[in-house]
């Protein structure tokens, strides 16, 4: 299987990219989905559209991305092998996991809206706005870089 896997690794690993891409262009799209859905009175027609835009969102392309990304990355890792030791991968690891808890929550909170509940303010979307962004900065350093 491994010889199969290295023999493909590089479109796994472009596969990874796009996916990763997808996936991160849905995290960046949806809190800014909720701060208008927010502004919608619930129950309203407007309110109804923005829950069935972000059911949209997650079910068509941020789990399936989600699910994609982890499967390559975990394919690629065991193509590789021992050429992934070292702190910066562990780190990288932690900052998926991290990521992928924030896509939970982001998922989770669509649910909330869609029962009528918003217990976030608009600021702290816009902060959580700013969460993938700086994982995804962290991530490509730890990659390219390898600094430790």
């Amino acid at each position: 299987m491994i010889a199969i896997l290295s023999m493909l690794y590089l479109w796994l690993k472009t596969a990874h990219i796009i996916f990763v891409i997808f996936w991160m262009a849905g995290l960046f799209m949806l809190p800014r989905f909720f701060i208008y859905h927010q502004e919608s009175e619930v129950g309203s027609e407007e309110d109804g559209k923005w829950i069935e835009r972000e059911s949209k969102l997650r079910k068509i392309i941020l789990t399936p991305s989600l699910i994609i990304v982890w499967l390559l990355g975990l394919s690629l890792t065991a193509v590789l092998g021992p050429a992934v030791a070292g702190g910066w991968f562990g780190l990288k690891i932690l900052a998926v996991l991290g990521l992928s808890a924030y896509h939970g929550v982001m998922a989770g909170y669509a649910k909330k809206l869609a029962r009528g509940e918003r217990p976030y303010s608009d600021k702290k979307l816009r902060l959580l706005n700013e969460v993938p962004g700086l994982a995804v900065a962290i991530i490509v350093i730890l990659v390219v870089v390898k600094p430790f």
